[in-house]
């Protein structure tokens, strides 16, 4: 099993981190973006969107990062990462699309324009990285967990682009059932850290 990442990415990281929580045996093959690596023929045979992480396991090719946490919770993990009735899995999907879509405009953006040096006013994106961290501090109220009373995928999507939002300028000081969730993230068996940059809050 081969996993083409980055240690930079956040999307990354979430298939590394579960990859590892699951205790199987993968390579990493690490993919320069800022030589364009993800944009070489090569690459685009694998994922046509030029896009890190994509997953190799035995002659299976799947991209997305959120795609490989359910294929990987589906072929090698028990119902709790994504349970099988039909409640507990739309929970969990709906925190995969906050993943990919809140998450990923707001605390994921304020990040990239920060470690990248983008000319970009990152004023947007840090708003919306706290309207949405404000709707998971209140999910999250006399919870452990996002969308079940224990570990899902929906917390290891969530979870590298919060934990990096001060990276981006983000404050999480103020978000105190958030701070509690990532500490309890950090303490699952074989957690997988996520790289940390010397930028924004972080600096």
């Amino acid at each position: 099993m081969k996993l083409y990442y980055h240690p930079i990415s956040g999307h990354a990281h979430r298939a590394h981190l579960f990859l590892s929580l699951l205790g199987l045996d993968f390579e990493l093959v690490e993919v320069d973006l800022l030589k364009a690596e993800q944009k070489t023929e090569a690459f685009l045979k694998l994922n046509p969107f030029g896009q890190v992480p994509v997953l190799e396991d035995d002659g299976v090719v799947i991209a997305d990062s959120n795609a490989i946490l359910v294929y990987l919770a589906t072929r090698y993990g028990d119902a709790s990462w994504l349970p099988r009735n039909p409640a507990g899995a739309a929970a969990v999907q709906r925190w995969l699309s906050v993943a990919a879509g809140e998450i990923a405009n707001g605390p994921a953006t304020a990040r990239i324009i920060n470690l990248f040096r983008k000319p970009v006013d990152p004023a947007d994106a840090i708003a919306r990285a706290h309207r949405i961290l404000a709707l998971v501090e209140a999910s999250l109220a006399g919870k452990e967990w996002i969308a079940a009373g224990w570990p899902t995928i929906a917390d290891i999507a969530l979870y590298s682009y919060i934990a990096r939002a001060p990276e981006g300028d983000v404050d999480l000081s103020g978000y105190a059932n958030v701070g509690a969730w990532l500490a309890r993230v950090e303490s699952l068996p074989r957690f997988q850290p996520f790289i940390k940059s010397a930028v924004g809050l972080a600096a």
